[in-house]
């Protein structure tokens, strides 16, 4: 018989030790947000943004080079997502904000820009006010939520 105070660990009343994952299966999904299959490869480099500071009411601009490393022409849907790395509230970890479709032929390359506002960046706070509020973002862009090049900004 327990001891009163006591619970085991792992349980809802002494979460210590507790695991949300299986043991013989992998967490992360089969097929990521947009995942596809393709005739061809693509290639992502040189992500680059237009400044490492924002204002309020201000734009930046992010600039990724997109190349066609297979052998056939293609469709590429190039997506922008952020994370807010210090939100009053619980943020998601990936926010989808843009996206891209790119035709490209064999070994064709081209520049994608993005242009990121702050008002994307607003959402809603513990008193259900639309804010946007300062502090340090990641920017990823890439083929698929798993596969991202990433950069951080910061919001004034």
């Amino acid at each position: 018989m327990l001891g009163e105070g006591f619970a085991p660990t792992g349980t809802p009343l002494n979460p210590d030790g507790f695991s949300s994952t299986y043991l013989d299966v992998d967490p992360r999904p089969l097929f990521p947000f947009g995942y596809g299959l393709s005739y061809t490869s693509f290639a992502y480099r040189e992500l680059t943004l237009s400044t490492a500071t924002l204002r309020p009411g201000e734009s930046l601009s992010a600039t990724v080079t997109l190349a066609n490393t297979g052998t056939c022409e293609a469709v590429e849907v190039v997506q922008l997502y952020v994370r807010d790395l210090v939100g009053s509230v619980t943020r998601p970890v990936k926010e989808l904000k843009d996206f891209q479709r790119i035709r490209l032929a064999p070994g064709e390359e081209q520049r994608v820009t993005f242009t990121l506002h702050t008002a994307q960046l607003a959402f809603h706070d513990a008193d259900m006010q639309y804010v946007v509020e300062p502090g340090k973002f990641h920017l990823m862009i890439g083929g698929s939520s798993m596969e991202l090049l990433t950069t951080e900004f910061t919001l004034m």
